[in-house]
């Protein structure tokens, strides 16, 4: 528990390989979704209630989840989590109707309740202080990368067939849960899982939700909403507005997200700790809040392939760089309560996921551009918001 991380590398090694499956998978279905759309008759509201359900789910599990987290363990609930995501996108991979496809999203969101968690405790667990952000800015990287190999792979496997992606995703999953069951261990010893899990208990959902608005957590869980919000927002409609405006192919889109994602993994791995070192935690998460801002609102402009893939990489650092920066003030707040955390960053996390998503739906059938100038408008309240997060207040969790 909290030794250097050179020490506990092949631990990290497949936690994060966990959270890169978790995002292939993800990411494999986003060059084929304008397709799937097509042949199953979808509208736009339809594809962002699907991500929308996802989120419902999350929420609705993450507070149970943090606390189970702390309960029976960090291991347990990675390995129930992907066998979980596995049997999800077998199921929406097989589905022919709507409310199959609810379904399985369903389960999506409560296996990504599961696994976020679980590795992020497990994480903070097995790091000391000092490296803990490079650390979460490895877990970034990894669902970066699984963003950068899994469009491209989703785009090739399409030419088998449409359903194939989702299958594939199935597989890789199932694989990262029996490779987790019999190769990770618990971090934490029964006395002090015993311990943690005596203080979790007297707390409900209710209770967890009051301790967010403390000041020490709750703008920290206000812009991890914002982050969310705009994020899912943006990726919902990203291939449909691509499709729709500019008749992308599947590969075209997959071109775009991988090398946007290969320059946010390499400037994660290699700037991150080095970015926070410089500039610190707040303002970091400020000035990816403002190029958020107006790369959401340049997105409405952009006429070429060039353009796009140049806005994409750059708003998708934004994102990119905000997730850890956020995580690592939180685990730093959160002291040995690293269930309680991440169970709270999931709930505001699957808060935005819900919005994002199904406002982005609704808007992108009234008008293409709408999602994007909407999910701006957001960024930037959340950016005002931060210009009156005092430093004290910053100050005090550190």
């Amino acid at each position: 528990m909290n030794k250097p991380l050179k020490e506990q590398k092949s631990v990290v090694i497949i936690l994060l390989s966990n959270i890169f499956i978790a995002f292939l998978g993800v990411g494999l279905v986003i060059p084929v979704m304008p397709s799937f759309m097509n042949i199953m008759n979808l509208t736009g509201s339809t594809m962002g209630y699907l991500v929308a359900v996802f989120a419902v789910a999350q929420l609705i599990t993450s507070p149970f989840a943090g606390r189970w987290v702390d309960q029976i363990g960090r291991k347990k609930m990675i390995t129930l989590g992907l066998l979980l995501f596995a049997i999800s996108e077998l199921i929406f991979g097989a589905g022919t109707n709507v409310w199959v496809l609810y379904l399985s999203r369903a389960l999506g969101g409560i296996s990504a309740a599961f696994i976020m968690p679980g590795v992020t405790a497990y994480i903070a667990d097995i790091t000391t202080i000092k490296e803990r952000p490079k650390a979460m800015g490895y877990i970034s990287a990894a669902i970066s990368t699984g963003f950068i190999i899994g469009p491209g792979i989703g785009g090739f496997l399409a030419e088998f067939g449409i359903r194939v992606p989702f299958y594939f995703a199935a597989g890789i999953a199932f694989i990262a849960c029996i490779t987790s069951l019999f190769i990770l261990k618990e971090p934490l010893s029964k006395e002090e899982l015993a311990e943690i899990s005596t203080n979790s208990k007297q707390t409900n959902f209710i209770g967890d939700l009051k301790k967010s608005f403390k000041p020490m957590y709750f703008i920290a869980f206000i812009i991890i909403f914002v982050l969310a919000f705009g994020l899912s927002a943006y990726e919902t409609v990203f291939s449909l507005f691509s499709d729709h405006k500019f008749g992308f192919t599947p590969k075209d889109i997959a071109l775009i997200i991988t090398i946007s994602s290969i320059f946010g993994v390499v400037v994660q791995i290699f700037m991150f700790g080095k970015l926070v070192d410089w500039l610190g935690e707040k303002k970091l998460i400020q000035i990816c809040l403002i190029v958020g801002v107006l790369l959401a609102f340049v997105s409405t402009m952009v006429t070429s392939f060039l353009m796009v893939l140049l806005v994409t990489s750059f708003i998708f650092l934004a994102f990119d760089l905000l997730r850890p920066a956020l995580t690592t003030f939180l685990s730093r707040a959160g002291g040995k309560e690293q269930g309680f955390v991440a169970g709270m960053n999931s709930t505001y996390t699957s808060l935005g996921n819900i919005v994002g998503p199904a406002l982005g739906g609704i808007l992108f059938d009234v008008n293409i551009h709408y999602p994007y100038l909407f999910a701006g408008l957001v960024m930037l309240v959340g950016l005002v918001i931060t210009v009156y997060w005092k430093d004290k207040q910053w100050e005090t969790s550190l």
